[in-house]
């Protein structure tokens, strides 16, 4: 399920305060020690995505951008349903290993998308 060389454009990012809302009213969620992911249907051709990596949860900057550029690189390699995805992390993402994020983050994204290709 891997879709090489796939640029991580705009076109498939969350920006706008409206789109992470539309996410958050209704999403399926999956979750675990690392992360919460939500998902929800979109209007548009692919799957987007959108971080919601909080100074609560992950306190130096540093982590938190490691976090992004890992959640970005893991969305970016799969092949995904067309939905709308926010990651949101949970306080022991900060200190956990990079194999291990990463293999929550497929995880994640791959079950809520063959979620979606059940469920329509």
């Amino acid at each position: 399920m891997t879709a090489s060389g796939t640029a991580f454009t705009r076109t498939r990012r969350l920006t706008a305060g409206a789109q992470f809302a539309h996410v958050f009213s209704g999403a399926d969620r999956s979750a675990d020690r690392y992360f919460t992911v939500l998902a929800r249907l979109n209007d548009v051709d692919g799957a987007r995505l959108g971080l919601a990596i909080s100074r609560r949860s992950t306190p130096r900057a540093v982590d938190r951008n490691r976090l992004r550029r890992l959640a970005r690189e893991s969305f970016r390699q799969l092949e995904l349903a067309p939905l709308d995805y926010v990651v949101m992390a949970r306080k022991d993402a900060a200190g956990a290993e990079s194999p291990a994020i990463r293999a929550s983050l497929d995880n994640h994204f791959d079950r809520l998308s063959r979620r979606a290709q059940t469920a329509g």
